[in-house]
């Protein structure tokens, strides 16, 4: 009977499908919205997109907890890094603060995390910091359980200096094919657009996702 009953103490995992990819002013980030505890759904309309400072914001996979509780200790630093220089933190110092702190705590922590947003200095990035700890700037990234369905996708799909509005249809596709093969990954596609001017966000219901297929 105890196996019947172990997801009362399964932990919450963002089993998921995420994304981020840089454009000409900005980024485009998504992902869908389905959190798991052990091999039951929790949350259907989830929030994996976290903010940490104005212009800058997290995709977050692996343990909810974990992915939470680096989100909001790197943006009460980010605050107090903010106070001190009198300006926006720069995309670099939030993903290297993220790096920081995943990889000083890898034995402990279960997080997969793409930092992306816009600065004055270098503009819309990208950053990716796997399990582990390790941080590379890359023009688009994807991450969590349903990337592995769409990396050939990605790589063949992905052109280089695409609009916002080719940006968007590239990650809402991606995310729906990786939704659509990936039992842990579902539910609705909230996007986030990052620019000088402000921040975007959108969702996109289950009944309106791409579809590629007649079934």
């Amino acid at each position: 009977m105890q196996g019947d009953m172990d997801w009362l103490t399964s932990e919450h995992m963002t089993g998921t499908s995420i994304m981020a990819v840089e454009f000409d002013g900005g980024v485009v980030m998504g992902a869908d919205s389905r959190t798991s505890t052990g091999q039951y759904i929790a949350n259907r309309v989830s929030d994996k997109i976290t903010a940490i400072s104005d212009r800058i914001y997290v995709c977050r996979s692996g343990s909810a907890a974990d992915t939470q509780a680096v989100s909001d200790f790197v943006r009460y630093y980010l605050d107090m890094h903010e106070m001190e220089l009198g300006e926006m933190p720069s995309v670099n110092t939030a993903a290297s603060l993220v790096q920081r702190m995943c990889y000083q705590n890898k034995e402990s922590l279960l997080a997969g995390i793409i930092v992306a947003g816009w600065d004055a200095h270098l503009g819309g990035q990208v950053y990716t910091i796997p399990l582990g700890g390790m941080r590379v700037r890359q023009p688009f990234s994807i991450g969590g359980s349903g990337s592995t369905y769409i990396y050939g996708y990605c790589d063949s799909a992905f052109k280089p200096n695409m609009t916002k509005v080719q940006c968007l249809s590239f990650v809402r596709s991606s995310l729906a094919l990786a939704m659509n093969r990936d039992g842990s990954s579902g539910g609705v596609i909230r996007t986030v657009v990052i620019t000088k001017d402000g921040v975007e966000r959108e969702m996109l219901p289950g009944d309106k996702l791409p579809k590629f297929t007649a079934l």
